[in-house]
């Protein structure tokens, strides 16, 4: 599977194998992954086990029906759903939204109506989802906990105690993970921090960094010394 289908990736949960086809030979060529489930229960089993850029739901099943489907989803998921109403009635669709439903579509739909539906739904999902903060992320590695927004370090469950500025070093590695960083660009990254810091004098901060985290400087666990040109935080 390709990047850009697994960012697009669509589930029909539909018994009309006739017309999931036709819904996947449209989006398909625009590119939408799509996949199909034939039942209510094998479909509300793909849609809790994987990830999903969107569903489109058939409210008229045997067995579990969409709204069924829909109820047991909004459980634990709000993944977009649009959902296919056989005549487009307003019962239907009014208890569809009430359910959670994020628009819906009659099976008369055309082509051009599903692609607009569809892409409006997934937009709106986006727009609303909370923007995380990277700040508030940890960064880990290898049994090192970093916390940049609130200043803590913690190795193997143990707490580390660091300086502001061996703290600002190594929160730089880490988010440089796997790539090199010359002393010159430490030195420009940590006095964007208001720390004052010169040439060679980096190496110092570096080898006291080293000795709390128990580094072997021979076989290093986390900081990778690049001869004559930096440090590298060994990706893990």
């Amino acid at each position: 599977m390709t990047e850009q289908e697994a960012t697009k990736r669509i589930l029909v949960i539909d018994d009309d194998r006739k017309l999931c086809g036709l819904i996947a030979d449209y989006l398909s060529p625009l590119g939408y992954h799509v996949e199909m489930r034939h039942s209510g229960s094998e479909g509300l089993e793909a849609a809790l086990e994987e990830e999903w850029e969107a569903l489109i739901l058939d409210v008229m099943m045997p067995g579990m029906d969409g709204f069924e489907v829909l109820r047991e989803l909004r459980k634990t998921s709000q993944v977009p759903v649009l959902m296919l109403t056989a005549m487009g009635e307003e019962a239907d669709r009014i208890v569809g939204l009430e359910l959670g439903a994020d628009d819906y579509l009659p099976k008369t739909f055309s082509t051009r109506e599903l692609l607009a539906r569809l892409r409006a739904v997934t937009r709106r999902a986006k727009v609303a989802a909370p923007v995380e903060d990277p700040a508030t992320v940890d960064l880990v590695s290898d049994g090192l906990i970093v916390n940049e927004a609130v200043h803590t370090a913690i190795l193997d469950d143990k707490p580390l105690d660091l300086t502001a500025l061996e703290f600002a070093i190594l929160v730089t590695l880490m988010k440089a993970k796997g790539r090199v960083k010359t002393r010159e660009q430490l030195i420009e990254d940590v006095s964007e921090r208001k720390f004052d810091i010169f040439d060679r004098s980096i190496d110092v901060h570096i080898s006291a960094l080293r000795k709390k985290l128990g580094e072997d400087a021979r076989e290093p666990r986390f900081i990778k010394t690049v001869r004559a040109v930096g440090y590298q935080f060994v990706s893990k």
